[in-house]
């Protein structure tokens, strides 16, 4: 059996793209070799900055052989017939046919030994086409070729048991600009430190030789050997690693051969804000924060360099050191000069900000959210004053020199700036956190205020990108709006807030001008609404609430609390998984199939007022009078909120149901009796829809 190995060496591939990339390329290798009938035992994919890597294990010499047959004209037919089959099958004769019987006669067939290629052969068309379809998010040309990659190709390497491919990948052009890339047994090292090409053999052979040219192939284990260093180099110091695993996985798509270094940062900056010392570092430097044995950011940071010098990295260091002083002394001057305007000061000027172009500036924006933050607050138990005063400044820091540097910090210095202005902590707080959560591991908001503005933010939002029609569809969601409605979703349900949605969406509403919202408040909220209910089955569905009971709720019309959406969910789920439960939700389908067939039929409703003069049967009387009890004390008990009390009653309308089906004919003979007894059967949709659309649960 053989080995494949295969390496496309370009220009530096972004991190962001390494680990898909690696990914689509064994999909798209391993699916054309099944497609060439080439069996593999094993088949793993690596990336580095510069390289795209893939070996596959127990490859065949050769494709197996393979026996085509094709059908041709009945025995018997015209001689027309027989010429055109030989033709174009490349029979000499109708005697080199096979005849086989059918069902339908018999029929001459092509009986045509192909013999397998080398996989020599076949594997430059596989590999050429997993290069045409690779999908990368962008791409680029070069040159005076027509081939698109992520970044121009140098080098490929594709070996098969030691021998080169014959593949040639054309990059395009013509004459003499035309570009071409032919498969070779060589690669080379590291760019600067080892840029000699080298000869492999085999993937254990590539691999040794590489890591001896300054390259670490495997992702995994460049990560761990920056994550150990930096730790080891850390603790050294009595210092340790501030935890950022997004970051480390950028830094690992970065380098080839890590080479782990300490930095200081001035004494003097260590009186900014930690948030945007770590800001800097991180975002614009790639750099580690580190803290001291308090807990607190230490006047170091941590960088990944890509080259080992003669000096042990101390050029680096200083490099990397003097940066950063540079990025820090523009903070240090946008923090000494922000602080002496305060923020209720650059309210105002956030009429100079679009939000967007049909709703409106910053400001507009600004004080929607500072009426509606009051309203909402009596709901949440937050203070409205409070509430309307956090919303009023928690845009303002966008006017700042600071966030106009670092916007990663907006809602951050805003804490700091209200802080610095004497704003109370409970407002100051809320601008830090108006925009939280961000995402489903993100941390809720849950003191009041804070609540109260961030709900106020994402109900606006929701609202005003839906009245102007721009709601996500498919995979796009510009404006974020499904976060939006997830953000709502977690708010109220972790903080069990007790707020009517609607009665939200149109007060958000109103905020806005009509000129503004292309619908009406009232079907703009159901719209909305119907949004909720999808994001809250997503957000649901991990915690293993069936989606099909939060649509049977939510489509009841009446229920827009998600906190007693959500008990009346979980009584429902409750009561379906008992024998009682399973056994209405059979009888709710047994006559909602009935009388719906019956009306679809007849072009008739069956949603009249039931006679009781004519009922015939005990057992009719015996289910109307359970079914208006039924509902009666469904009602009530739905509005206490006793929602196990609800199912209860559902549950002791089985045996009367039961009953029903059993000793009466629905469709008697008796016109008048039978669309009476559809009318009963009516009432059973009638009370159960009190608590749950059943027509709406599965199973």
């Amino acid at each position: 059996m053989a080995e494949l190995l295969v390496e496309l060496l370009s220009e530096e591939i972004p991190a962001r793209m390494q680990a898909r990339a690696a990914d689509d390329f064994k999909r798209l290798v391993t699916a054309g070799l099944a497609k060439a009938r080439l069996a593999f035992t094993a088949a793993q994919a690596f990336v580095t900055p510069r390289r795209l890597v893939l070996v596959v294990a127990g490859l065949p010499e050769r494709q197996p052989d393979i026996e085509e047959e094709r059908k041709g004209p009945r025995v018997g037919a015209p001689e027309k017939a027989i010429e055109g089959f030989l033709k174009a099958t490349g029979l000499a004769s109708i005697a080199e046919a096979k005849i086989q019987e059918s069902g339908k006669g018999s029929f001459y067939f092509a009986v045509r030994q192909i013999a397998g290629q080398p996989a020599l052969d076949a594997l430059a068309g596989v590999l050429a086409e997993a290069i045409a379809q690779m999908p990368w998010p962008k791409s680029m040309r070069w040159g005076a070729g027509s081939m698109r990659w992520v970044r121009p190709l140098q080098n490929i390497l594709a070996i098969l048991d030691g021998q080169p491919l014959p593949w040639t990948v054309d990059c395009g052009g013509s004459g003499e600009r035309a570009m071409q890339l032919s498969a070779t047994d060589a690669t080379r090292g590291h760019r600067f430190l080892a840029p000699d090409p080298f000869k492999v053999a085999s993937f254990a052979d590539y691999q040794a030789k590489l890591a001896g040219a300054k390259v670490i192939l495997d992702p995994a284990s460049r990560r761990q050997v920056i994550s150990e260093r930096a730790e080891a180099i850390a603790a050294a110091e009595g210092l340790t690693l501030k935890p950022d695993p997004g970051l480390l996985d950028e830094v690992t798509g970065l380098v080839e051969w890590p080479v782990v270094l300490m930095g200081r940062i001035d004494e003097s900056f260590m009186t900014l804000p930690p948030e945007v010392l770590t800001t800097a570092m991180r975002a614009h430097q790639k750099y580690f924060a580190l803290n001291d044995g308090e807990g607190r950011l230490a006047p170091r940071f941590i960088v990944v360099a890509n080259m080992e010098t003669p000096d042990a990295g101390r050029t680096v260091v200083a490099g990397n050191e003097r940066v950063l002083r540079a990025r820090l002394s523009d903070a240090q001057f946008f923090w000494d000069h922000d602080r002496k305007r305060p923020l209720a000061a650059r309210v105002e000027k956030l009429s100079e900000r679009v939000f967007h172009a049909r709703l409106g500036s910053d400001l507009a924006r600004t004080e929607r959210l500072e009426k509606l933050a009051r309203d909402l607050a009596r709901s949440i138990g937050a203070d409205p004053e409070l509430s309307a005063r956090a919303a009023r400044l928690c845009k303002a820091d966008l006017t700042t020199g600071l966030v106009g540097e670092f916007p990663e910090l907006q809602g951050v210095m805003g804490r700091y700036y209200a802080l610095n202005d004497g704003e109370p902590a409970d407002v100051a707080n809320a601008i830090a956190q108006h925009y939280a959560p961000l995402g489903p591991s993100d941390r809720c908001p849950t003191a009041p205020v804070a609540a109260t503005v961030a709900l106020a933010d994402k109900l606006d939002t929701l609202t005003g990108f839906f009245g102007i029609g721009e709601k996500p569809t498919g995979s796009g969601d510009p404006y974020a709006l499904r976060r939006a409605a997830l953000g709502v979703i977690r708010l109220i349900v972790e903080n069990s807030v007790r707020l009517g949605l609607r009665a939200a969406l149109l007060q958000a509403a109103t905020g806005y001008a009509d000129s503004i919202l292309q619908s009406k408040p009232a079907p703009l909220a159901d719209d909305i609404l119907s949004f909720f209910a999808d994001r809250l089955k997503v957000h649901l569905r991990e915690q293993g609430v069936r989606h099909d009971l939060i649509a049977a709720v939510f489509a009841t019309g009446t229920e827009d609390d998600l906190v007693r959406l959500l008990a009346r969910v979980e009584a429902l789920r409750g009561f379906l998984n008992t024998d009682d439960g399973a056994n209405v939700l059979v009888a709710y389908r047994r006559a909602s199939n009935i009388v719906r067939i019956e009306e679809n039929r007849e072009g008739v409703s069956y949603g009249a007022a039931v006679d009781p003069a004519m009922f015939a049967e005990p057992e009719e009387t015996d289910l109307y009078s359970r079914l208006t009890n039924a509902h009666e004390g469904i009602a009530a008990a739905l509005t206490a909120e006793r929602f196990g009390e609800a199912m209860s009653i559902l549950a002791k309308l089985r045996a009367p149901v039961d009953a029903f089906f059993d000793r009466v004919t629905v469709n008697c003979t008796d016109a008048a009796m039978r669309a009476n007894r559809l009318r009963l059967l009516s009432r059973i949709r009638l009370a159960l829809g009190d608590v749950a659309d059943f027509s709406q649960i599965e199973g």
